[in-house]
């Protein structure tokens, strides 16, 4: 068992990156909806709804205008679902005993070192992203109110990071690549300034794979055809992908909402910035309300739901194993 899971490793880590980069491609309009949401401040509301968000981003910035920030995730969603996925596997592997079944407990264990394995990739992109897809509602901010400047809040100011943002008779949304941003970080604020955010982004990462591993586990487990033949339809895959990956989504939606605030560098008018996790809570709190933190809740068990459904389907079809010549088999058969 221990050989199979070494050999194994090389094709989860295939399957994790086809899985994640067609699910990226088929959500992403959505994600950028739900960043969108979760920035605009109450009283400074462009968009109803995620379909009003994605009519009027498509009015103003064209279709692509829906996957701004999409090239960073297709980039490095392979590493950080591989990671994600065949960290956990690696840890259910070392946590049960002579092949036995995992108690609830070690499954959510294995969840939480899955989840705070991946930060060390998903901080740098979520940075990217946010940056990259809120320039458009920054840009339509301005021109529904073209005399208040767009100010950047970040200690010191940058004319590559601000270039989207800058003030102008008829804004538009300027072209800035995530390498532009990566440099100019990395020169004003150093390696930290790619990890800004880093405990938000564990705080919902670490809850979101403790709930989401053990659940799956155990709802594809309901589809097993009987005790002798524990294979499961690739379809039962998919629906038990999508109900953990929606549920664990909307259960740490608040940490979501915290996460995005504290990473997008650049404020509107009016839109206050962030000191930390506490700071940021208190203040959405006073200001916005409790209802704040599920603000995009919606988008992302929208988003979630599909992606992590396709994630296990090619995980346990075993795309990775065939292209590699293993024999495909279940992660969660032991």
């Amino acid at each position: 068992m221990a050989q199979q899971q070494q050999i194994s490793l090389p094709a989860k880590l295939i399957n994790g990156g086809i899985a994640g980069i067609v699910g990226v491609t088929c959500v992403f309009p959505i994600d950028l909806a739900k960043t969108r949401l979760q920035n605009q401040r109450s009283g400074q509301q462009l968009y109803k709804n995620m379909m009003d968000c994605l009519i009027k981003t498509v009015k103003s910035e064209g279709y692509f205008g829906m996957y701004r920030g999409a090239a960073v995730n297709l980039t490095l969603v392979t590493p950080e679902k591989a990671i994600k996925l065949a960290a956990n596997d690696f840890f259910r592997h070392r946590l049960s005993k002579d092949g036995g079944r995992l108690t609830v407990f070690k499954e959510m264990l294995a969840g939480c070192c899955a989840g705070m394995c991946q930060v060390v990739i998903t901080t740098p992109m979520e940075m990217l992203k946010i940056q990259l897809q809120d320039a458009g509602r920054l840009a339509a901010q301005q021109r529904m109110a073209p005399s208040v400047a767009t100010t950047l809040k970040m200690g010191g100011t940058s004319a590559v990071l601000s270039r989207s943002y800058n003030s102008s008779p008829a804004p538009q949304v300027t072209r800035v690549s995530a390498t532009q941003i990566t440099r100019e970080l990395l020169r004003t604020k150093g390696v930290t300034g790619l990890y800004r955010g880093l405990g938000a982004t564990l705080m919902r990462d670490i809850p979101f794979s403790v709930l989401y591993f053990p659940l799956f586990a155990h709802l594809h487990q309901l589809g097993q055809r009987s005790s002798e033949d524990p294979s499961v339809p690739f379809y039962w895959s998919f629906m038990s992908g999508c109900l953990a990956g929606s549920m664990a989504a909307v259960a740490v939606s608040p940490c979501d909402v915290v996460k995005t605030r504290l990473q997008s560098l650049n404020k509107g008018a009016n839109e206050e910035t962030y000191n930390g996790v506490v700071d940021c809570v208190r203040k959405i709190l006073r200001k916005e309300g409790p209802g704040a933190f599920l603000k995009g809740a919606g988008c992302r068990a929208l988003v979630i739901a599909p992606l992590f459904g396709i994630v296990q389907v090619v995980y346990f079809v075993g795309v990775g194993d065939f292209l590699l010549g293993y024999t495909p088999y279940n992660i969660y058969s032991a």
